[in-house]
């Protein structure tokens, strides 16, 4: 499959870079950005961190926000941040033209309902396409961590829960928790899958983690000054069935912070640290 790079900067050392493919799972093109840090140079496979970003997103967000790239460097990790939806003339949006469904709402799963189901396949595209390509044509080996933040931390979670020994490593900053039980979650899964409620628990961390036959250890961070914790996020949820299924967990609920991106960058380092330790070594 060929790759077209549409952009290219230099960041400590290493390169950020985008590429437009054509995606056959989505039937659709797509656009990728990566970060290959300086090792990348020095021949060898490096571990890959793949970033799932939130409602509007796309794989701009992080790569210009999140600061992630001088650690990345220091680090040897290559990053990975996907579009948050399938593109183009050709891909339906929300009908109604809202923010949190549709176009840059895909909400990492694959849909099984008209007229979602011949593009939004998300996770396939997460989980199999993007990595057999980005292993194909970059210095990436297959030590695999992914991470994300609210849509995304839900498509981190579920993504690893998911596929037990496809990735090392998984965290997320502010994941919808328990999408089943809150707006935007209701509205994405009952157009994207149906209305029978069973084949959303299929999608559910919370659900999941009681099913899970793998204990990837879990960080998450939560502000708690985020407009959107007590009514979309509820990460007490996501708490209280790790506790029954006795999945190891770390949440942490930092004071003051919100949704943002301040938010990512203020704690991005200790998410690159967690994949780090995992993929890399403890050493680093």
């Amino acid at each position: 499959m060929s790759l077209e790079n549409i952009s290219c900067q230099k960041s400590f050392g290493g390169w950020h870079k985008r590429y437009r493919h054509r995606s056959q799972v989505l039937g659709c093109d797509m656009v990728f950005a990566v970060y290959l840090p300086p090792q990348a140079e020095q021949g060898g496979k490096l571990p890959v961190l793949y970033w799932l970003s939130g409602l509007t997103c796309t794989d701009e967000n992080f790569m210009q926000k999140a600061g992630a790239h001088k650690l990345a460097a220091e680090l040897g990790l290559i990053i990975v941040a996907p579009d948050t939806s399938p593109r183009g003339p050709q891909v339906p949006g929300d009908p109604e033209g809202a923010w949190d469904f549709g176009l840059g709402a895909g909400f990492y799963l694959n849909a099984t309902e008209q007229p979602w189901a011949q593009h939004y396949r998300m996770h396939d595209y997460v989980v199999e396409e993007l990595p057999a390509l980005v292993e194909a044509h970059f210095p990436a080996s297959a030590q695999r961590g992914i991470s994300g933040h609210s849509m995304g931390g839900h498509g981190a979670l579920v993504c690893a829960l998911r596929n037990p020994g496809r990735y090392r490593s998984v965290s997320a900053f502010a994941p919808i928790s328990n999408p089943m039980d809150c707006p935007w979650g209701q509205k994405a899964f009952s157009r994207y899958l149906g209305e029978d409620r069973s084949r959303w628990r299929e999608w559910d961390a919370s659900v999941l983690l009681a099913q899970g036959s793998e204990r990837l250890p879990l960080l998450v961070d939560q502000g708690d000054r985020d407009d959107f914790l007590d009514n979309q996020l509820k990460p007490q949820v996501l708490e209280q069935a790790a506790k029954a299924a006795g999945h190891p967990l770390t949440l942490r609920l930092q004071p003051g912070y919100d949704h943002s991106y301040y938010f990512i960058a203020s704690f991005i380092d200790d998410h690159l640290r967690h994949h780090a330790a995992a993929l890399i070594g403890a050493g680093n």
